[in-house]
């Protein structure tokens, strides 16, 4: 089983750059969109249906900005499409978390907080953290029920130096405080697996955002911010993960978790 995971900054944008073409030659059994922002009906006027799918669209109040999809194949047998983040009315807003429920498994895709300051100067990093607490709080809740979870994000986050192109100059930086650090290895330690470092602790100049401005993609100036992240017990049901760097049409690229199972 595959699944894909993007942050693709906006899902018409991608279309027109050819999401279908990428879907047809990748064939993710899965497809998790973060930053669709786009209303459901836009979707389906400009991109029309994506053969062989169904879909799932968690749509936030406000126009154009945030909101996630999860895409699947129409096999896949599903259980349950409740997303229980829209009874916590400020994180169903910006439509964050989309879930859904393959038997196996769950599966959330988040679009976490940036965590910086609002135009009205609202200070964001706070309401980052407690969207931290309420995710931590849920995945333990579905692991304490028994079921394994696939977490699945751009965290906006980068949790450790390795995973940042220049850790040093980015020690102020929004995405790099140690009080936004220390939430994610708050989330490691409640029993969850950075499926990447774990089956490549070592390996450097893997990341999967950049800035759009001073030749960061060029000069492979990037963050780790996206991730897949598993309950522990579900960690051997992991085959593989890769950061497809070669794809382009965003300013993330996308992530791919093979599964063992079909």
């Amino acid at each position: 089983m595959k699944i894909i995971s993007w942050n693709v900054n906006g899902i018409r944008a991608v279309a027109k750059k050819g999401l279908k073409e990428f879907i047809s030659n990748e064939n993710p059994d899965i497809l998790c969109i973060q930053e669709t922002k786009a209303f459901e009906e836009q979707f389906l006027k400009e991109v029309w249906e994506i053969e062989w799918y169904n879909y799932v669209w968690h749509t936030g109040e406000r126009a154009g900005y945030a909101w996630t999809a999860i895409f699947y194949k129409d096999h896949l047998n599903i259980i349950d499409t409740k997303n229980h983040f829209w009874e916590i009315e400020h994180f169903h807003e910006h439509g964050r978390i989309t879930e859904l429920d393959f038997g196996d498994f769950i599966l959330l895709n988040g679009y976490y907080p940036n965590g910086g300051t609002r135009a009205d100067g609202t200070e964001m990093v706070t309401y980052k953290l407690d969207f931290y607490d309420h995710i931590i709080a849920y995945s333990n809740l579905l692991v304490e029920e028994g079921r394994n979870v696939i977490l699945t994000w751009d965290l906006n986050i980068v949790h450790t130096e390795i995973d940042i192109a220049r850790p040093k100059q980015n020690q102020n930086s929004i995405g790099f405080l140690p009080i936004e650090r220390a939430k994610v290895s708050e989330l490691l330690e409640n029993g969850y697996v950075d499926m990447f470092r774990h089956l490549y602790p070592e390996q450097i100049d893997t990341y999967s955002w950049w800035s759009y401005r001073w030749w960061a993609r060029t000069n492979n100036v990037w963050w780790r911010i996206d991730y897949f992240v598993v309950n522990k017990d579900f960690v051997n049901e992991v085959e593989d993960i890769k950061y497809m760097t070669d794809v382009l049409w965003s300013d993330h690229c996308p992530v791919m978790l093979t599964l063992k199972m079909k």
